[in-house]
């Protein structure tokens, strides 16, 4: 699932008859008050929360703090989430638009035993958290962000678009895709956009042939 770079390349596909909800396409698996939009800066996640008219405000998640799923701010949805991850050596979750991201992407690594995955459900009457939100994850390639951005920065609409470094751009959209992977494999649900208006896909292998697969690679 990496390409000759050595980057991560989520195996997509398409989900089939979509439904569209004010022009917007959705899984037919999903309803409307699941959804969290979510990706690296530049990505179209405003754009898509307001196509479908979703909650206005951003909110914040820290994926590292246990309970982070019966947080507040996701009791409104669809909405925006910035979502604040673990990196190795880290004592502190960060966002990919925190200063001390931005200043040290190049060595920093995600730390995925440090996210918190919400509990399966332990009995009929419980809340399956699993399901309870569908994550959207807007991964569009790193080159169509990097032009994105390029051209908002002419408009000087966003203060991050003053210092855009491609590679970073990458690294953004790589920490989302591993991040995409490890929820699925959690059996949460997860989509991918390429555009805020694309047809979503899903991580085409299921959680249990993944997890099959990590115990024969063990040694």
């Amino acid at each position: 699932m990496s390409d000759t770079t050595g980057r991560l390349v989520l195996p997509l596909r398409p989900v089939e008859s979509p439904v569209y909800i004010r022009g917007v396409p959705l899984s037919p698996e999903v309803r409307f008050g699941q959804l969290l939009v979510t990706g690296p800066p530049g990505s179209g996640k405003t754009t898509l929360v307001e196509r479908l008219g979703g909650w206005p405000g951003e909110g914040y998640v820290d994926l590292s703090h246990k309970g982070w799923w019966r947080d507040r701010v996701l009791a409104l949805r669809p909405r925006e989430i910035h979502l604040g991850l673990p990196f190795v050596d880290q004592p502190e979750a960060l966002a990919l638009f925190d200063t001390a991201w931005l200043e040290g992407w190049a060595r920093l690594r995600l730390d995925p035993p440090r996210i918190q995955i919400p509990p399966p459900r332990r009995s009929l009457l419980g809340i399956d958290w699993r399901h309870r939100f569908a994550f959207e994850f807007l991964l569009p390639a790193a080159e169509t962000i990097v032009a994105d951005r390029l051209a908002r920065a002419r408009r000087g609409t966003h203060p991050i678009d003053q210092h855009i470094e491609p590679e970073q751009i990458h690294a953004q959209v790589e920490t989302c895709a591993r991040l995409a992977m490890i929820l699925h494999r959690a059996g949460m649900i997860v989509h991918v956009r390429t555009r805020a208006l694309a047809i979503p896909e899903r991580i085409a292998i299921t959680p249990e042939a993944q997890r099959h697969g990590d115990k024969t690679q063990r040694p």
